[in-house]
């Protein structure tokens, strides 16, 4: 269910492990809801760059007028850096992993967390890949234990997922849903299972469009330029030199593995291949747009893939990409992930989609989204099984 109404957590002691991108972004969002911040990072530098960049954002604000001279100070004075886990888990009221994606690190950090926190502190995890549950298994108290899955910029994304594996207690799930609404975000309800919501039911945002090209159905720029003005914020090759082609890559191998291998999810070669030879996007100054001339998309697709006879138009592009992603949410449902409710919710707020997944089944009609799938299962060249329609859709829609 939508969780809103929940009263937020009165101020605290937050321990948060691991001072890079997501872990200070959750400590400058705990840090100006009020509470008291313990930051830990086993490399004394990025400790160091962790503090400076929260101090960075927090002079930002008092620039803009959102704080004032003293409340700046007050809100430095409450970001406290710990020695160790040991420091973190004795003192803190709540703690938040965001680390490495990496199983074996994390579930040595909730060993100790474990260890050394009071049984009732619940510890929480903000991987976006990996199981909760099997984070947990490294504690005695696994009721504790959640996943609070925060997106980045996490001063600008207002959603938090709120992740509950079989073990995990309501009272941790309780303490997860009030932090989310201290800090103002908007928190939704999910299962662990791969990917959660945002990022298992949005993979075909990025994945059709790169099997498009690599079918030479289109190219970036008309892909592109079809789905931003369809009403998304930015369209998907854009949006994975945004992120880094080696994160999203990561993302979909995660993904892929965790579904055992379903041919859905099936990462691409082209993504490998530029991870390979280091073009990740902005960051790198290349990736499927060189960054020294916005405007020219690199020749990662046939070049004449936009004008032949096999090339998808700007509807065409738009329908496959939509009805992939309305597919796999269905699915989600019927694995009682989340609901139609939460997910709608979640990628709206977490994908800036223009609209929901059932929101948009609801303005096709159902059978008009079967028939949509029908007629991509025929024809898809590479991902045929993208389309295999969802039970729950199908019995809904057969009704």
């Amino acid at each position: 269910m939508n969780q809103q109404g929940v009263a937020p957590s009165p101020p605290m002691t937050v321990g948060v492990i691991g001072a890079g991108t997501m872990g200070g972004g959750i400590a400058q969002a705990a840090l100006t809801a009020g509470h008291t911040v313990l930051l830990h990072d086993d490399d004394p530098s990025a400790l160091e760059r962790g503090r400076a960049r929260v101090e960075a954002a927090l002079d930002r604000m008092l620039e803009k007028g959102l704080l004032s001279p003293e409340g700046r100070d007050d809100t430095v004075g409450r970001l406290r850096p710990a020695s160790g886990l040991n420091q973190v888990a004795a003192d803190s009221d709540l703690v938040i992993e965001a680390v490495l994606e990496d199983l074996g690190l994390k579930r040595s950090i909730f060993r100790a967390l474990d260890l050394n926190a009071h049984p009732e502190v619940p510890l929480a995890t903000n991987t976006s890949s990996l199981s909760v549950a099997e984070i947990a298994e490294a504690t005695h108290h696994r009721e504790r234990v959640l996943g609070l899955h925060f997106f980045n910029p996490v001063a600008l994304m207002a959603l938090v997922e709120v992740v509950a594996a079989e073990s995990t207690g309501r009272d941790a799930l309780n303490a997860g849903l009030e932090f989310a609404a201290g800090l103002g975000k908007t928190s939704v309800l999910c299962a662990d299972a791969p990917g959660f919501i945002v990022n298992r039911v949005n993979r075909a945002f990025t994945l059709e469009p790169l099997r498009m090209l690599e079918a030479g159905e289109s190219d970036v720029r008309a892909i592109d330029a079809a789905i931003e003005a369809a009403g998304y914020r930015m369209g998907p090759f854009r949006l994975m030199d945004l992120v880094g082609i080696d994160i999203n890559w990561a993302v979909a191998r995660s993904l892929y593995q965790g579904f055992d291998e379903a041919g859905r999810f099936r990462p691409s070669p082209l993504q490998a291949e530029m991870v390979e030879a280091g073009t990740l996007g902005r960051k790198t100054g290349r990736g499927f747009y060189r960054y020294d001339d916005p405007d020219s998309a690199l020749e990662t697709g046939p070049p004449e893939a936009a004008t032949n006879d096999a090339a998808l138009s700007a509807d065409q592009i738009v329908e496959r990409v939509n009805l992939a992603i309305v597919n796999e949410a269905y699915r989600a449902v019927e694995e009682r992930v989340a609901s139609p409710q939460d997910i709608d919710l979640a990628m709206k707020l977490g994908a800036n989609h223009p609209m929901g997944p059932f929101e948009r089944a609801g303005e096709i009609g159902l059978r008009g989204v079967v028939e949509g799938l029908r007629r991509q299962h025929e024809v898809a060249a590479l991902s045929a099984d993208q389309y295999e329609i969802a039970p729950l859709l199908w019995q809904l829609a057969t009704a």
